[in-house]
Order: C-alpha cells, then sequence, then structure tokens
C-alpha cells in the first residue's frame, strides 16, 4: 500500500455530499466515514443516491461537500490510483481487447510495471484468463476483472458499487473472503449493496442511505447485540404474559399459546420463569437481523406507515 498510515482514522471521510438533477435534490447532506481496517457496507434501495455519492467522493461527478481520502483530497494525492481504487461495475475497455493488455495500459498510466499485471490476476483468480477478450468475460469474472484493475496501484481506499449484481453464490463467498482479507491488511473499504443477507455477513459497519438521505450510521455488531423477539410457552400463559410484563416487556399471543415477547432477552426471561416456579415448555429467541434494522430505519423510503 501507499504511505497513507492505515491505521490512522478514516481512510475516507465524505462531509456534507449532495446533488441535484435539475430541480430535484437527489444527495442532501450526506456525510460518512470510512475507517481503515474495516469493510463499511453503503446500503439503500435502488435509487437512494448511493451511486451518485460514490462518484461525487471520487470527483467523477460534480456536487457540494468535501471528501478526503487518509486526511487529503483526492486530487492532493500525486497519483490517485495508488490511494484508492473504485470498481463501478465491472472492467472498462475496448471489448476487443484482452483482459492482460488491458490492464497493462492501465498500469502504464498509472507508472507502473507490467509485472504488477500477472500480481493482481493472480490476487483475484484470473491467471488463466489473461488472453480473454473484455468481451467473452462472464458476468463474475468481469467483476474479478473490474477489482484487478482498481488493485493495480495496491490502494489504501478501495470503494465498490453493487459488486455483487448477478454473481452466484460461489463467486459472492469468493468476493466476502477476498475484501475481509483486504480489511484485515488495514485497507478502508466502502461497497455499496442493497443484498442486505450478504452485506450482514461482509460488513463491520454499516450506513444507511434512503431518499437521498443518511438516516443510520452503526456497526454490525450493535445491530446484531439489539435484543430481537423472544418466543415462550408456559402451561400458564395468563401468568407468563404478567410477569414479563411486569419486568417491563410487551408481549403478544400466538397461535398454540406462544407468548412474542420484545424488551427482554431469552436469559431474562427464563430466570424471571424460573425465580417464579413458572415451567416453560418453549424458549427461543430471534436476534435483530441488518434486514430488520434497515426496514425500521429507512421506512420513509417505503413509506410504511
Amino acid at each position: 500500500m501507499t504511505d497513507t498510515n492505515p491505521s490512522a482514522g478514516s481512510g475516507l471521510a465524505a462531509h456534507g455530499l449532495s446533488r441535484a438533477f435539475g430541480s430535484r435534490t437527489v444527495l442532501h447532506d450526506v456525510s460518512l466515514d470510512v475507517p481503515a481496517g474495516s469493510v463499511t457496507g453503503f446500503l439503500g434501495a435502488n435509487g437512494a443516491g448511493k451511486s451518485t455519492a460514490i462518484r461525487i467522493m471520487l470527483g467523477l461527478l460534480r456536487g457540494g461537500g468535501r471528501t478526503v481520502f487518509f486526511g487529503r483530497p483526492l486530487a492532493a494525492w500525486g497519483c490517485p490510483g495508488l490511494v484508492v481504487g473504485a470498481v463501478l461495475g465491472g472492467v472498462a475497455g475496448h471489448p476487443s481487447h484482452r483482459l492482460h493488455t488491458h490492464l497493462a495500459m492501465v498500469a502504464a498510466g498509472m507508472g507502473l510495471p507490467e509485472r504488477r499485471v500477472s500480481q493482481v490476476l493472480e490476487l483475484v483468480g484470473l491467471q488463466e484468463a489473461a488472453r480473454t477478450r473484455l468481451s467473452q468475460l462472464s458476468l463474475g469474472m468481469a467483476q474479478r476483472a473490474g477489482i484487478a484493475q482498481a488493485m493495480l496501484g495496491n490502494p489504501s481506499v478501495l470503494i465498490l458499487d453493487e459488486p455483487g449484481n448477478g454473481l452466484d453464490p460461489h463467486s459472492l463467498r469468493w468476493l466476502r473472503t477476498f475484501l475481509r482479507t483486504l480489511a484485515g491488511e488495514g485497507r478502508a473499504i466502502l461497497v455499496s449493496s442493497h443484498l442486505l443477507a450478504d452485506m450482514e455477513q461482509l460488513a463491520d459497519r454499516v450506513v444507511v442511505l434512503a431518499e437521498g438521505r443518511v438516516v443510520a450510521q452503526t456497526t454490525v455488531r450493535d445491530i446484531k447485540a439489539r435484543t430481537g423477539t423472544v418466543t415462550a410457552q408456559s402451561p400458564d400463559t395468563a401468568r407468563l404474559v404478567d410477569l414479563v410484563r411486569q419486568a417491563g416487556a410487551t408481549t403478544e399471543t400466538l397461535e398454540d399459546d406462544l407468548v412474542a415477547i420484545t424488551g427482554l432477552d431469552r436469559f431474562t426471561v427464563g430466570k424471571l420463569a424460573s425465580a417464579a416456579a413458572l415451567p416453560l415448555s418453549w424458549l427461543d429467541e430471534r436476534q435483530a437481523s441488518l434486514e430488520d434494522y434497515y426496514i425500521s430505519v429507512a421506512q420513509e423510503e417505503f413509506h410504511i406507515p
């Protein structure tokens, strides 16, 4: 990596990003941080403004606000490609060019030796596709080729816009493992996506964008630590309900005398029942998921009453 001191704070920090197309404002004062050594998920439905925000961060689209990479604007770095790599949808190049030839041209433009091409192709597992024309790459291979291009300069910041689109389960697993490895090396990684189940396994932190506004920034660990829904069953349903309500929980009686309890975890419910000598024939807990959290903070986007 370049000498960007990846242990020091945010690898990428965006402040007050805004953008309007005509009379329609699509980004409203968007600010976010991407710490070094972590994967930050940039979440939002299609049309929420994720791609627009990313292009403004990279200077590819005009807009309000300021973005710095390890404390400096991208233009202040001598060779931006040595600081940040970006994947904005596969690999862009002439469709008749062979993959190795295309990457060699990009590397030359960055002042890098041609041997770096073979290194990044090996890094993403595309050695055997080196002579394949860009037009003949499968969707999964094109995504890997885009990552190879982004990694040519061995950057400390990596930005990927919807990299999981169209990938099969094996490719998604490879992508998760690869990005986790890069984060473990101290890089700051920002991944935009609407694939919540996949991001729950990949990201350390999430930034949620809804209708052009950041509505939440938190860690996946904090989301999982939130109390989920406990399901319990007892021969004395009325007594169980009264017991947990006295402890501050809310309840909903389900079929088969099951009781859904929110506000307490299953350990607390079990202790309360034991102390009251109340037998339980069922006790289970479903933790809050990233999808649950996303829906709760992005309700306005879906117009949920």
